[in-house]
């Protein structure tokens, strides 16, 4: 016996667990059953836009853009211009199970929202960084929030911003090691992801979408709304796919069978592929259904050859109450009643329309020239073959000059190493700039429905004065950081350059003014803003800068010539409201033109821009007007300093509530504790506003100068782009020492 005990138990003993006492049943931490909810509902970044594109849908966007880096692990942007989330719905709107969609259960039997749960945000804070920006009608200007755990990180801080909700996830899974490294290859999640929005983009054909990597300048998926739907299957599959698709539909309404319609696409005879492509849209929900996808398959499995797929686009309706969407975490499947019913009317419908169209096939064929032989194609194709594989490794780069940054890669960016566990990414490819401006002016082509030759003389003038150096370094620049409050710092291969914002944003905003002649988008104002008040306000501020404080004012004087420009301005209002989307209406400025996607010029400017609109353009040469109108819109989109002193450092002594008009001589007397007495809402309002300015430099204005810039000459001498070092310099600098 005690040689027996001194032995390992057998595989088929029991284990000493199994006699002690069981194990105690613990209630889990909110948290962990957040977290483990949270790893449920988003699976993978391509789930988590799927939630949230659909919430913009829900939205009634008519515009949904996505950007996403390294696979959506490090960042997703998700924009819209959507009705916006209330002010005093921000609070709860990260919490588990808030939603405006539906108030009690029996709601989910008519329920036509996709979202639904109110779970999907929720859990994106438990296991990412969330940023909501978000603004309503209405409103004079929007609010960004972050979130973590479902709840605030801060109170929502006012800022500038475009109409609708973008919604930013960073560090995606940060804190669920094992999922992480499942996802670590972002060459697999992109395409997941490109693959929903071109889905979306079929199904919704009047909202414009649009998907690129982060930093990217070419669209992966770019869509118009307003096309029909094989319009838009032509514009995100292809015209080969396009050209091979027929129409078909079918219905039934006999309530004790079956009350349903069917409207779709499917691939003919010709079509050729080797994997199957559905699209499967139930009630406008993008869903999956194995049984019909399958059924469908063996419909195409006796027409079409043995290694070829078909490719489907369907949307069914159906009544509310025969659909029940609860029953997936991610409601990528739904349950229909009746289903073998609706998939075998589906079924026969296809196999009609297959059999009735099946009488013809065509085959492609290619013509080989005669003029190009084969062997040269072949010595090419080796050439260039050789140059692929060995042009990197053929050609070693010195130390000092070496470039370890990518102009599409933030991490060069100073704000990169303010934030703890930045990583570097693998380096994007560079896009291709030329195609992305083919589409952007393709878009954008104001010869349409004009035909200006003073306009398009004043094209040509900027096309033809670009300083092609100037040109390399804007199109393949590093945003570092702001130098001071006119200067950024950018780096070009080995060098770096002081640039002033001031300059290159009225050069940008000028251009993108004539080239978006009549064809602008717009910024409604809250409110009618009055143009003699406005007029007046510019007026006093002009005098006050030239004259001093000391100067006797003329308020009739000022009210005459308020006057004679609004006159001046009413007669000019159609051209205005038609060339430049500039408003105006009883004597009011209503709205205002978008010069550049995503921006919103300083409202505090608009005395000054509507007093040099009234007296710096000269309306009589049409050349000029276009001209000089273009150069005052762009005067006041450029970002400017704010009017605001910047708060910090010694601009805080601007906000001392009892600030004497005794001279900076006299300030510096003050005590300690009368100089921490400031004006803190003041401030506030102040730091919004350097911090929204310092953004837009970042996120609009450099991404949209890579795009839409072309430096003038002139720029190389008037110091708007400086060099200040150069990393062969800074080397020679450190080997004498």
């Amino acid at each position: 016996m005690e040689s027996r005990a001194s032995d390992p138990p057998s595989p088929t003993s029991p284990s000493p667990s199994r006699s002690s006492s069981p194990p105690r049943i613990r209630r889990l931490e909110a948290s962990v059953v957040n977290r483990i909810a949270a790893g449920e509902v988003i699976q993978r970044p391509s789930a988590a836009v799927k939630e949230l594109v659909e919430n913009s849908l829900d939205a009634a966007s008519t515009s949904v853009s996505v950007s996403v880096k390294d696979g959506g692990l490090k960042l997703l942007l998700v924009s819209d211009d959507g009705h916006g989330i209330r002010h005093e719905d921000l609070p709860i709107l990260c919490e588990r199970h808030t939603t405006s969609k539906l108030s009690k259960y029996e709601d989910l039997q008519t329920i036509k929202s996709m979202g639904f749960r109110g779970e999907a945000l929720a859990s994106m804070t438990y296991v990412g960084h969330v940023t909501v920006t978000t603004i309503t009608e209405g409103q004079l200007h929007g609010y960004r929030v972050s979130y973590r755990d479902g709840v605030m990180e801060h109170e929502p801080k006012p800022c500038a911003a475009v109409k609708g909700t973008q919604i930013m996830v960073e560090n995606l899974f940060y804190n669920m090691a094992a999922r992480r490294k499942t996802l670590q290859n972002s060459n697999d999640d992109y395409p997941k992801i490109v693959d929903l929005i071109s889905r979306f983009a079929v199904h919704y054909m009047n909202v414009n979408f649009s998907c690129r990597k982060y930093g990217s300048n070419r669209a992966d998926v770019h869509t118009v709304g307003g096309s029909s739907r094989l319009d838009a299957i032509r514009t995100v599959y292809g015209a080969s796919v396009a050209r091979d698709l027929m129409e078909i539909s079918v219905s039934d309404d006999n309530p004790t069978r079956l009350i349903f319609k069917m409207e779709g696409f499917i691939s003919n005879s010709n079509y050729l592929a080797k994997k199957t492509t559905m699209i499967l849209f139930i009630n406008d929900r993008l869903v999956d259904c194995t049984a019909l996808k399958r059924a469908v398959e063996l419909v195409y499995s006796a027409t079409l050859p043995k290694a070829s797929k078909p490719f489907i686009y369907m949307s069914i309706n159906l009544p509310s109450d025969h659909v029940d969407v609860n029953i997936h975490p991610t409601k990528r499947e739904v349950s229909l009643l009746n289903q073998d019913s609706l998939i075998d009317t589906i079924q026969s419908a296809i196999e009609a329309k297959l059999m009735s169209s099946n009488s013809t096939r065509i085959f492609q064929t290619q013509v080989v020239s005669s003029s190009l032989p084969t062997t040269q194609i072949s010595t090419r194709k080796d050439k260039e073959h050789s140059i692929a594989n060995s042009g990197v490794q053929s050609q070693k780069i010195p130390v000092n000059q070496m470039v370890r940054t990518d102009s599409r890669d933030p991490f060069g960016r100073l704000h990169s190493y303010w934030k703890d566990g930045s990583q570097s990414s693998k380096q994007e490819k560079k896009s291709d700039l030329a195609s992305m401006r083919s589409v952007v002016v393709a878009r954008r082509n104001w010869k349409e429905n004009t035909d200006f030759t003073s306009l398009d003389q004043l094209v040509r003038e900027i096309d033809s004065n670009v300083h092609p150096g100037l040109l390399d370094i804007v199109k393949d620049c590093t945003y570092i950081g702001l130098a001071d409050e006119v200067f950024a710092v950018l780096q070009y291969n080995t060098y770096l350059y002081l640039v002033n914002v001031v300059n290159v944003s009225k050069e940008l905003m000028y251009q993108q003014v004539l080239r978006r002649f009549s064809k602008f988008n717009a910024i409604q104002l809250s409110e009618p803003a009055p143009l003699q008040d406005l007029l007046l306000m510019a007026l006093r501020d002009e005098e006050l800068e030239t004259r001093g404080d000391e100067t006797e004012t003329n308020d009739d004087l000022k009210e005459k010539i308020a006057l004679m420009n609004i006159e001046l301005l009413k007669e000019k209002e159609d051209m205005l409201e038609d060339y430049f989307g500039i408003k105006m209406e009883d004597g009011s400025l209503i709205r205002l033109p978008v010069v550049l996607d995503q921006y919103i010029p300083d409202m505090d400017r608009i005395p000054e821009f509507l007093l040099s609109l009234a007296n710096d353009v000269d309306w009589d040469d049409e050349r000029e007007c276009f001209q000089t109108v273009s150069a005052v819109l762009a005067n006041f989109y450029a970002m400017h300093p704010p009017i605001l002193p910047n708060p910090s450092g010694d601009g805080i002594r601007y906000y001392r509530k009892n600030r004497e008009e005794v001279g900076l001589e006299a300030e510096i007397l003050v005590d300690k504790s009368d100089e921490e007495q400031v004006d803190e809402e003041l401030v506030a309002e102040a730091e919004t506003a350097w911090s929204q300015r310092e953004w837009n430099i970042q996120h609009v204005l450099f991404p949209s100068m890579r795009l839409f810039l072309k430096p003038p000459k002139c720029m190389a001498t008037d110091g708007t782009f400086v060099q200040v070092a150069s990393l062969e310099k800074l080397y020679r600098v450190f080997e004498r020492c």
